[in-house]
Formats: C-alpha cells, structure tokens, sequence
C-alpha cells in the first residue's frame, strides 16, 4: 500500500491518515482502515486487501462491506474503498462490477475497485 495507494493520494491532493480506528466493528473488536483520505472537506475510507494466491481474503470483502457501511453511517465520510490487490482473486470481476450490491443494502457509497482502477482516481484527485 505504502508504495502505491499513498503516494498516488498525494499527487491527487488527498491529506490522508493510516491505519486508523473507526471504532468497533459490529461488536466484534476494533475496526481499522488502512487510510482516511481528506480533500475540500470530504473524508474517504480506504481498506486495501492484497491476495497473492487465492486463498480467505475473498471470503473477508463482503464484511468488510459491511462494515465500513456502518462506518459511514456512524462517521463523517462521504465514501468507502475496498482496493483489491495482487493476483489470487477469483472473484474480483464480481466484485468490481457490483455483485455485492444487491445483496447488501445501502452499499452505494462502498466501492470495490482494482488497484490500478484506485491508483488513477486518486493521483487524478477523484475519489
């Protein structure tokens, strides 16, 4: 993340915190983002899961869905990001597309967007 997600919110323009604690995450211990993004008074979450090889991480997106929504409701941010890493997905395409969405109420504003897709929003300054 350190090499790619943060100097890419940079050359966007983004002020930006890591590894923050949002509170807990649906009862179940604490909740951390990998960054918070700030641009003209809008804050961003970003959680950037990396699978090598395929493996749990897949299983791990939806409730990460889940929780940064309720994030969003509990908090002062506009958006959430799920950044989807490295080569082991196999359902990326699924989740890139939206497949999530109609199965998870109020998921408009969590995105789950391929690096390289989050890469050039950002060093373009449009999260």
């Amino acid at each position: 993340m350190e090499q790619m997600v943060l100097p890419a919110l940079a050359q966007g323009g983004y002020a930006y915190d890591t590894q923050v604690h949002l509170g807990q995450r649906l009862g179940l211990g604490r909740h951390y983002v990998d960054a918070v993004a700030e641009k003209n008074g809008e804050k961003v979450l970003i959680s950037v899961k990396w699978q090598q090889v395929s493996g749990t991480a897949e299983q791990k997106v939806p409730f990460e869905v889940i929780c940064l929504i309720d994030a969003l409701d509990a908090g002062d941010y506009k958006r959430a990001y799920i950044v989807l890493g490295g080569e082991g997905w196999t359902l990326r395409d699924f989740y890139t597309a939206g497949g999530l969405n109609k199965y998870l109420i109020n998921s408009d504003n969590v995105e789950v967007v391929r690096l390289e897709t989050f890469v050039a929003r950002a060093n373009r300054g449009r999260l």
